[in-house]
């Protein structure tokens, strides 16, 4: 009974959160026009704070056009700005210059003599060991011979005939198909005491012809057989070769390298130490350690000549010095041994005057004398290095400020200006009446077009420069380059003045009004930040005026409950009295008949 009790009572409250159901009353849509008036303000806060935003960007458009604007000036008040240069050369085959700022005006004649060379330290021919320690070569697999190069397989051919070989094959099955290839005129052998093959006519009259055009194998070429137009040919010379990618220990050297039995094998080159291990290390592997060392040499292995070689890395007549310390790795590749061979210092004279030298291809004010100068020799010659003042980069500097002020003052313009459409309704501007930024304006077109004073010097001021007011507005045309090249060219000193005058230069004078302006305590930082704060204050009382609005919305709606539930008890009530006394009438009246009959 009394779970159906409390089913019933929730069903009626839920029923009574509908609008009337017992009143008549459509209180929902009442309370829906009552929290519409109350969020009418919202309107007109959320409206002023889309004009702050829009003004923040204003501001912050022309905080950043001041910006580039900033940089420009930046730029031309640079020390060394209107002293820049420009070099030339007259044969850029001969040699190439650049000047920096300052450097002296003129024309300068360099005749070069003799270039800069590299010193190169030239190892010793490497003892290496031979292809086979006897003449048999019938184990010799090709693959595992110790040429310079590997084998390829494929075809070679000796006189007109294919021989066809794989890299499985002997040296001695290599001399067995040249033989058959040949009808057995040509016969293979190979020295162990010299290191070399031969290959003989067996009539000893005939030349041996080696090669053609369809050859896929380089047999010939590894083997260093070329042709003499005779009838025996000999290897050009010993083909045993250093292995570069085994261990250093396994390398076939006639001396094995050895790194002192501990693996921490070590020597210098110009005093820097390169450190080897003999077990896992190759010879590619210490070229490698030396090539990104400091010891300023680069070394390689000359496969054709069997030696290695130490280049430095700058030109100049100067030496190499290396060193053995713990194993033997310069003396086994024969470096220790090896020759120097100097390089060459440059060589010229400018101008006609004696013989200058310097230790590189590249000539400083360290061998010249000419201060910012800077020559680099290409080839032996004569070339005139033309040294002038850089207007092309100043007449860019000045134009790209005067574009970027312009800049700044259209965009004022366009947020300040009023417009009015075909209908004659007139629209304000974002910045209309804005009095600061107005002034921002005016002060930066009073300082643009304002001249140093006290020179008696044809440029005065911008409009010397061909840069000249429209009448019209703030900006100044751009489109005089002619008087602008002019004024650099045949006055480049007053030009100077005029921008960087330290008391009225313009560029002084406006360099200090955008960073007071754009400043942390200029006026468009803190107009900016005072935007941000304002409109913040809107969110919160948004923010603030929709709690309360939901606070009496929820209140109404509690109020207007409680009276549908008032309403409906009251017709609970009346529809129990009328069915109460109505039922009652009915029964006295059939009891009153009854007793008649």
């Amino acid at each position: 009974m009394s779970t159906t009790s409390s089913t019933s009572s929730a069903s009626n409250a839920a029923l009574l959160q509908l609008s009337g159901l017992a009143s008549g009353i459509n209180w929902q849509s009442l309370i829906t026009q009552l929290v519409a008036v109350e969020r009418s303000p919202e309107t007109q806060m959320q409206a002023q704070q889309t004009a702050f935003g829009t003004e923040k960007t204003d501001y912050q458009t022309i905080a950043t056009d001041l910006a580039l604007l900033g940089t420009d000036i930046t730029n031309l008040t640079a020390p060394d700005f209107f002293s820049s240069r420009t070099a030339s050369s007259s044969d850029s085959t001969v040699a190439t210059a650049t000047a920096s700022s300052g450097t002296a005006l003129g024309n300068y004649t360099f005749n070069i003599t003799q270039l800069a060379t590299d010193a190169a330290m030239q190892g010793a021919t490497a003892a290496v060991n031979p292809l086979s320690a006897t003449n048999d070569v019938s184990g010799l697999v090709l693959a595992n011979a110790g040429f310079a190069n590997p084998v390829t397989a494929g075809t070679f051919t000796v006189n007109g005939k294919s021989v066809t070989i794989a890299t499985s094959d002997t040296l001695q099955s290599v001399f067995d198909k040249i033989s058959t290839a040949t009808g057995g005129a040509v016969t293979g052998s190979y020295n162990a005491s010299t290191d070399e093959i031969t290959l003989s006519d067996t009539s000893g009259t005939a030349p041996i012809v080696l090669g053609s055009a369809t050859d896929t194998s380089n047999f010939l070429q590894t083997t260093q057989l070329y042709n003499n137009g005779m009838g025996s040919i000999t290897s050009a010379s010993a083909l045993g070769a250093v292995s570069l990618n085994g261990d250093l220990s396994s390398a076939n050297l006639a001396t094995p390298i050895n790194d002192g039995g501990s693996g921490n094998g070590e020597f210098l080159i110009n005093g820097v130490a390169i450190n080897f291990n003999a077990s896992t290390e190759s010879i590619n592997d210490v070229l490698t350690s030396i090539n990104n060392s400091a010891a300023g040499v680069t070394a390689t292995y000359d496969s054709v000549n069997n030696r290695f070689l130490l280049t430095d890395k700058t030109a100049g007549d100067v030496g190499i010095s290396m060193q053995d310390v713990t194993g033997n790795f310069l003396a086994a590749t024969g470096l220790s041994a090896g020759t120097l061979q100097r390089g060459t210092n440059l060589q010229y004279n400018i101008n006609g005057g004696g013989t200058l030298t310097s230790p590189t291809n590249t000539i400083t004010s360290d061998t010249s004398g000419i201060t910012g100068l800077t020559i680099t020799a290409l080839a032996q010659g004569s070339t005139t290095v033309s040294v002038g003042s850089d207007t092309s980069t100043m007449a860019t500097a000045i134009t790209q400020f005067v574009t970027d002020y312009n800049t700044v003052q259209s965009y004022i313009s366009s947020q300040v200006a009023t417009t009015t459409d075909s209908s004659g309704n007139v629209t304000a501007g974002t910045l209309t009446g804005n009095m600061d930024i107005e002034d921002i304006a005016t002060q930066l077109r009073q300082l643009v077009n304002a001249a140093p004073g006290g020179s008696s010097s044809a440029i005065q001021s911008l409009s010397d420069l061909g840069f000249t007011s429209n009448g019209n507005d703030n900006t100044l045309s751009t489109s005089n380059s002619a008087t602008l090249t002019a004024a650099l060219t045949n006055n480049l000193s007053a030009v100077q003045s005029l921008f960087t005058d330290p008391a009225n230069g313009v560029a002084t004078t406006l360099g200090k009004y955008v960073t007071n302006v754009t400043g942390t305590t200029g006026i468009l930082t803190t107009t900016e930040t005072d935007l941000t704060n304002e409109s913040n204050d809107i969110t919160n009382n948004i923010a603030t005026l929709e709690t309360k609005i939901s606070a009496d919305q929820a209140r109404m709606t509690q109020e207007f409950v409680a009276m549908e539930t008032a309403v409906n008890s009251i017709n609970t009530q009346k529809q129990y009295l009328n069915d109460y006394f109505g039922s009652s009438g009915s029964t006295s009246t059939g009891s009153s008949q009854a007793s008649g009959l």
